[in-house]
């Protein structure tokens, strides 16, 4: 180190100074004497440095350990710009590569429980022993009528002097939120105030024609009653205002299987817009991965694929074969199992592993 110095020193020699090396109780080195350049002469073409000798009291001979000290020096010295550049102690961080912002690889999951001493307990918990589940309100848990939904917004128009919506329209706006459905699509309003009315009295004559009876699918109750068994969290979300689900969920006695329920209230936009389902989520404490999504249109399949959710189609309204985008149709969700569900909540590598790298091409130069 002092070679190295002295080599590129301006005064092209080796800096000799004595000290004393001591050691303290803790064992650590320590040094009585530091060393300083003393001023330089001019002597015709040479720098000329003086430099005293300072002999140790108790031996009487010099140490190297001035001269070590002298070295540090220099080098605070030469490199003093990199101090403030350099981690303090207690507040270093080492960057392992992994970016730990909210939405990017690797979250935190709640299904890992590092305080786990088998291995094999914690690669089941992380692999697909822990799942969520997020229910739809209607077509799903309950019997769905949709054309109570065409005539509720047939009835609508007529009411504010409106162009009748033909039927592609009325199948476009199936599950979006009626303030969505009314300013994006059908385009009957822009002021918030009035978007809102028209959004009011639509759910008004909804309900009027619902009656406010309610009746659960077939295999609907039992399946959740599976899930409640072996403590699968659920959620309920839905495109109807809370004090609409929450009282028919009270006639229906499955308000405390949920502890989760989204309503209109609670997001901005609705299907095919994944805000809902990532939101339920959320309160869920899951990540999306490990979220299956139960609906029974072609836009649900579309939003839970879009928030990298499964997503398990029920064939209430649609055929079969119109829902060939989901991860698995059924006509009932008593057919399902909770190891479709662990199936389907396993990790793959595709979602899980690293991106792939892109491949650059290398173009020909011909110059």
């Amino acid at each position: 180190m002092v070679d190295s110095i002295a080599a590129t020193s301006i005064f092209c020699y080796r800096p000799i100074c004595g000290g004393n090396l001591i050691r303290d109780v803790s064992g650590k080195r320590k040094y009585l004497n530091t060393c300083r350049f003393s001023p330089a002469k001019f002597l015709g073409g040479r720098v000329v440095v003086s430099l005293p000798l300072i002999k140790s009291k108790q031996d009487g001979f010099f140490s190297s350990s001035s001269i070590k000290a002298l070295a540090v020096e220099l080098t605070r010295e030469a490199f003093a710009y990199r101090e403030d550049k350099l981690p303090k102690k207690g507040n270093s961080k080492i960057d392992g590569g992994f970016d730990r912002k909210p939405g990017l690889w690797p979250p935190e999951n709640r299904a890992d429980k590092p305080s786990l001493r088998n291995p094999l307990l914690r690669q089941e918990r992380m692999g697909c022993g822990w799942l969520g589940a997020i229910f739809e309100w209607e077509g799903v848990l309950i019997e769905d009528n949709p054309d109570l939904e065409k005539q509720a917004w047939l009835a609508l128009a007529q009411e504010e002097g409106k162009p009748s919506p033909p039927g592609f329209v009325i199948k476009r706006i199936e599950g979006m939120k009626n303030e969505q459905a009314i300013s994006e699509v059908l385009c009957w309003a822009r002021d918030p105030a009035e978007v809102r009315r028209m959004a009011t009295r639509q759910e008004e004559i909804y309900q009027v024609l619902q009656g406010g009876i309610y009746s659960l699918r077939p295999g609907s109750k039992e399946f959740v009653g599976v899930l409640m068994h072996y403590k699968i969290p659920m959620a309920l979300v839905s495109a109807r205002p809370r004090k609409v689900i929450e009282t028919a969920m009270g006639e229906i006695g499955i308000e405390e299987n949920f502890s989760v329920v989204v309503t209109a209230e609670d997001v901005h936009r609705g299907k095919p817009d994944p805000e809902m389902f990532e939101y339920a989520a959320q309160l869920l404490n899951f990540i999306p991965e490990r979220c299956i999504v139960f609906g029974n249109s072609n836009l649900t399949v579309e939003a839970a694929h879009d928030a990298r959710m499964k997503c398990v189609a029920v064939a209430s309204k649609h055929p079969v074969y119109e829902l060939g985008a989901a991860d698995m149709v059924v006509r009932r969700l008593d057919e399902l199992s909770v190891v479709d569900l662990k199936n389907l909540a396993d990790i793959e590598t595709s979602e899980f592993g690293p991106e792939p790298e892109l491949e650059m091409e290398l173009e020909n130069d011909d110059f």
